[in-house]
Formats: structure tokens, sequence, C-alpha cells
């Protein structure tokens, strides 16, 4: 059955595109249309392929279109000689004032390595993973290590998609660059005996300005949207909708209140914003929490910290219970500056860090998921039927537990929360974004119900 639904979905892909009118975009005999920058790889045409070359001493290097590219479809096919990182660029540059010319810009990943991320969405020297394949595991096993691939790129506007060997890879909302050439990577080399390694490129066309993007109805990949505050068509389509609408108070109020809080909390910009006061939990506004309440979900949230900060977003949330001024209770999502508040010292074993549950179990180590303070993070919580629980951030699964387990159950009685009856274990409850008197941003708030 899975098998037929991908054979429909790569028969209905071609079916749109037929009768639209493709371009060359490698000739088979040279490399007219083509310039090389940023390395010295060798690049040449033969065997109506472009063959790319690792050398040594050099960084990494493009085979670039000498046009720019906005809306397209690009279709290609590679095969490596050797399991090394590659990539496809595009809407990328290459400009004087950018760090002396370094190319950057969006890369569809190529990526023989036992992590499997082929497909993926990686910005070169720039903010790094956007869309790594840890969001969509079923797309791992498309790329062939020893055979011929298939990869195709779709722009149309901020909408961006890729796949490979007609397998849905990445579904990617982002505006940063619209434009920008299109280029095929050697990756830089680290050891002797990778000199000399080759990528062969072959069938490079394109369709410039594509009809309207069309989707089907077997593509319910998960989607990155960084367009703040925005829920993009195929988001639509998979249950995803806005919980806070950017602009108002509307669905929100303060905690064990029917009001929203009149000081503390400000809306500016699309950024819902709780402001400084003394560093202490409740600080001047006081938590705020969602009108209705949600057992089995997905949460996603854009948050920004500034130095020093804690917040945290909370989740089966109760407000039965007398907290003598503390925060209302519930599961906690760790809002964090790690390096610079001291509750990232506490607790046990970092479990009081980014994105950990907080006071129960600690985030995976994973830098790569980190960004700076002052730096727009991605939050994410999944809270199945089953009980089964995951935090995600920036696109990196950080913590997943069984709530009701006995391991959860062994680690509330060791935590602050072993005094609360039953805590963690209710159906259903409030979402909260918590005062802890520091100032911290949260955007994009959006919920798909599970149930």
């Amino acid at each position: 059955m899975k098998n037929t639904l991908l054979a429909c979905g790569s028969m209905l892909i071609c079916s749109l595109t037929m009768a639209q009118k493709w371009q060359p975009l490698f000739n088979g005999k040279n490399l007219d249309g083509w310039k090389e920058v940023n390395g010295k790889a060798l690049y040449e045409a033969k065997n109506n392929e472009i063959v790319g070359t690792s050398v040594p001493e050099s960084p990494n290097s493009f085979l670039a279109t000498t046009k720019d590219y906005g809306d397209f479809i690009l279709e290609l096919e590679l095969k490596l000689d050797a399991e090394m990182n590659y990539g496809i660029q595009f809407r990328s540059e290459s400009t004087p004032d950018y760090n002396n010319g370094r190319v950057h810009g969006y890369q569809m990943e190529v990526d023989p390595s036992d992590r499997a991320w082929s497909g993926g969405v990686y910005d070169e020297a720039r903010r790094g993973w956007l869309y790594p394949l840890e969001l969509n595991p079923a797309a791992k096993t498309a790329f062939k290590k020893a055979d011929w691939n298939k990869y195709r790129i779709e722009c149309r506007g901020s909408e961006i998609r890729t796949w490979v060997n007609g397998v849905a890879c990445a579904h990617l909302i982002d505006d940063m660059t619209p434009k920008g050439f299109i280029a095929l990577q050697v990756h830089q080399i680290y050891k002797p005996e990778d000199k000399g390694k080759s990528i062969h490129w072959r069938n490079i066309r394109i369709i410039e300005n594509p009809s309207a993007s069309q989707y089907s109805p077997y593509d319910k990949i998960y989607v990155v949207n960084d367009i703040p505050n925005n829920v993009s068509p195929q988001e639509s389509k998979n249950g995803f909708q806005l919980l806070w609408d950017g602009k108002t108070t509307t669905g929100w109020r303060r905690v064990n209140s029917d009001k929203f809080p009149n000081k503390g909390w400000a809306i500016e910009n699309g950024e819902l914003t709780i402001h400084q006061s003394d560093g202490n939990e409740e600080g001047s506004g006081g938590d705020i929490v969602t009108d209705k309440q949600y057992g089995a979900f997905e949460l996603e949230f854009d948050f920004k910290l500034t130095e020093g900060a804690n917040s945290g977003v909370k989740y089966i949330v109760k407000e039965d219970y007398d907290t003598k001024g503390k925060s209302a209770i519930g599961l906690e999502y760790q809002v964090l500056d790690d390096e610079r508040h001291p509750d990232a010292k506490l607790g046990r074993d970092g479990d009081r860090t980014l994105s950990s549950l907080y006071d129960l179990i600690a985030r995976k180590d994973n830098k790569v998921a980190i960004k700076k303070i002052g730096e727009w993070n991605k939050g994410r919580i999944v809270v199945y039927p089953n009980n089964h629980v995951e935090h995600w951030l920036n696109g990196f699964k950080m913590v997943e537990y069984e709530r009701g387990s006995k391991e959860f159950k062994d680690l509330v009685e060791i935590s602050k929360y072993k005094n609360w009856n039953n805590f963690g274990l209710w159906p259903e409850g409030h979402i909260l974004l918590q005062d802890h008197g520091n100032t911290v941003s949260f955007r994009s708030i959006k919920i798909k119900n599970l149930r």
C-alpha cells in the first residue's frame, strides 16, 4: 500500500509538470552557463555528465549558474563515487560584502552517511539547518548510495519543497532570499585519502515561473514555517491553526483570572513579550494561559531570549491548586539562557536547561540545536494520544518520555512536583506562557489537535 501511494504521488508530480516547458541547464558538452566560485575543486564535462572532483587545501567549491533563478522547478540526477557529503545550492549568492564572497544560501543536502539527511535543507554559511530530516524520518531511506538519484527542488515565493527519487523530503516556508544562482557543491576534504573522489550530475533541467503549487493527498510531511504568525496552505491541510493571532489577546487570559494582564505583557510587531521586572515567578504581569484546554496535541512556538532570561511553556496545566504566588502547575518545556541563568546549574543532571522537561528529564546534548541569545528559536511539544511526549528545539528532538510510565512516576517522586497529586497525568489542561520576571518574546504559536 505504501509503495502504491508513493507511486501515485510521483505520477501526480509528473503529470503536473509534463505540460510545462523544461529548459536544460547543462548542454552535455561543456560548462557554458556555469562558473566556479569559492573553491578549487575540479569540474569538467564528460560523457554527458558534469563531474566534480575533490582536491586538497580547498574550501567548499561551487559550480554556479551564471543566471539567477527565483521561482522554478529544478530536476537533476546525481551519483557518488564515494560516501562523501555534497549539496545543491539554490537561491544562493556570492557577494564581496558577505564573508569576502563566500557562497551562502539554501542547500539541498546530499548525505550518504548513516545520518541519512539527503533531501534536507541547510542554509550554507548563514543559519545552518532549516529542515533536518529528523523532522521527516520516513524520507531517510529514499537516497541510494551506490546508484543514480533523482533530485527535485520546487521554489514558489516563500515555499520551498524537495524530493529524492519521488519521495517528499522537506517542506519549508522561508523568505530570506527570493532569488539567486543554482550551484553544484563539492565539499572540502579533511583526510588525504578523500583526494580525487568524484560526484556526477546529469539531466539537469529547469522550469521557470511554474504554475501554482499542487499538493499530493499523500504529501502530509511536517512543514517548517519561518514566516511569523503565518499558517501555510499545507499546514492548514495538516490540521494546524494559530493559537495566538499575532495581534490581540483573544484566546488568552491571566492564570486564575478571566482577563488578560493589564501590565507586564505587551503585543508589538507581531510579538507577544513579557517584559523585565524583578526576575521572580509571576513577575509583574503573571502567567498567561489559553482559554481552552488540550489533551493530545502538537504545539509550535517561536521564542526569543534576552541575556540571563528565564521563562517556560507549560502544558496540561491545572488551575485547581494554590501555588502560593508561584507559577501554575503543569509539565514545562524550559525556556532559559543556560549560560547566564543560575537555574541551569540547579536541579539534577541538567534537567533545568533549555528545552528540558523542567526538573524531570534533561535534554539531549546537541549543540547544533542551540541558537545564540537574541535569535529566534523554534520550540515544539508533541503530546500523543498514547501519552508519548516529545520536546523539539530548532528541528531536533531533545526530549521524549511516556506520561504515566513507571519511569515518569519515579522521576516525579524525586522532583519539586512530588507533593502534587496525579501531577502531569491529567487528561487535558491549559497551555501556559510563563512570566518569570525576565524579558522573553513569543510568536508563531500554533496548535494541531491529535484527537
